[in-house]
């Protein structure tokens, strides 16, 4: 009796017509794997054995895959583990240290990942939807609008596609492994939360459920889905919070970050302030520098005095961005002696302030320039 799965379509259909991209083992829990394997006539050990090729072997050649029959591997392979996406380019720029890659998914929606690689860690910036239904008009992705939300293992394969081109040798500084994971790519990723927390579960549980990283390496970024900050919180999974808040007034924020005037400034940081309570977790605030937008000393004043309010007990860090150029912007990056005043006097208050590493800008790769375009 042979374990060859029954015939499985590659592509499932959503109601009103939509297709879904094919189900992979990245999807499942490792239970769920398990009922998957029964459902298509297999033991359970083959989801186990390809559990670990995916996740602790970091495998994608069936040849490889030695534990496997030979004459059934490619069907098991197909069934667990069928192509999600496929490399379009690869554009890098700090001698090789990032990498920028554009992905193509099932259906011709386009996507970007960043490599990021540095003296003591590996980090990789993540897209969690094809474009972008936030609408920052200073940010690429969110001028180009929404395609769709990924899935779980698609966004999960960028992750694993990274870890590979370490083992592999392909990126300098000899064999890693990615250690951080940023969902700070295209997307809003509180928008995509079923599938971002099963990305989060499966990049965080132990092998061959996952790659068994640390949850203390993962950032979740969001411009303040208020409900799904909250829903977060209750998880119990301690990944850091990052609000992109980018002005601490209702007035401006409404302008840069549209959504704010669903939910603003003050009930955005209420929730970041509750997700830092119940996760003991410190959240990270988001704040891109915009000369003469947004990054005067008054707002600076104004973004402690909004900080501070909530508790001085050490909750929150303050990242300040330099605004990278993108196409069409009106906006350009804040002159570096303002840059100095805003720090100055957030650091003043007690506020721990770091500027972030403009890494990737020369490819169109650091952040909010990712638009998946050029091909």
């Amino acid at each position: 009796m042979t374990d060859s799965p029954r015939s499985l379509p590659l592509v499932m259909v959503e109601p009103r017509g939509r297709a879904k991209p094919p189900r992979h083992l990245a999807d499942l829990s490792l239970e769920e794997r398990l009922v998957y394997a029964a459902e298509l006539g297999l033991p359970a050990y083959r989801a186990k054995q390809l559990s670990t090729h995916y996740f602790d072997r970091l495998v994608d050649d069936p040849a490889e895959m030695t534990d496997l029959p030979a004459t059934q591997r490619d069907e098991l392979v197909s069934a667990f583990l069928p192509e999600l996406m496929t490399p379009i380019r690869t554009l890098e720029a700090d001698r090789g240290t990032t990498r920028k890659t554009l992905w193509r998914l099932f259906d011709n929606a386009l996507v970007e990942s960043v490599l990021m690689r540095y003296p003591d860690r590996v980090t990789m910036c993540v897209s969690s939807q094809a474009g972008c239904g936030m609408a920052c008009p200073f940010c690429a992705t969110g001028q180009g609008g929404l395609q769709r939300n990924m899935s779980t293992a698609e966004i999960v394969e960028q992750v694993v596609a990274g870890a590979r081109s370490l083992g592999r040798g392909e990126v300098p500084g000899g064999p890693a492994r990615v250690s951080n994971v940023v969902f700070m790519g295209m997307g809003e990723p509180l928008a995509n939360f079923k599938a971002v927390v099963g990305a989060v579960r499966r990049l965080t549980e132990p092998a061959p459920s996952g790659l068994g990283m640390s949850a203390r390496g993962v950032t979740v970024s969001t411009v303040g889905l208020v409900p799904r900050i909250n829903q977060l919180a209750n998880l119990g999974i301690p990944v850091t919070l990052a609000l992109s808040l980018h002005a601490p007034d209702d007035e401006l924020r409404n302008e840069l970050v549209p959504i704010n005037t669903r939910f603003s400034v003050s009930e955005a940081v209420d929730a970041a302030w509750g997700y830092a309570r119940v996760t003991k977790r410190r959240v990270s605030i988001e704040y891109a520098m915009m000369r003469g937008i947004n990054d005067q000393p008054w707002r600076a004043d104004l973004l402690a005095d909004v900080l501070l309010a909530r508790g001085d007990w050490g909750w929150v860090h303050v990242n300040l961005i330099p605004l990278n150029p993108t196409p069409g912007s009106r906006w350009t990056a804040s002159d570096p002696a303002d840059e100095r005043e805003f720090v100055r006097r957030l650091e003043a208050r007690g506020i721990p302030t770091t500027v972030r590493d403009t890494r990737g800008r020369e490819i169109d790769g650091a952040c909010g320039q990712l638009a998946a375009t050029g091909e």
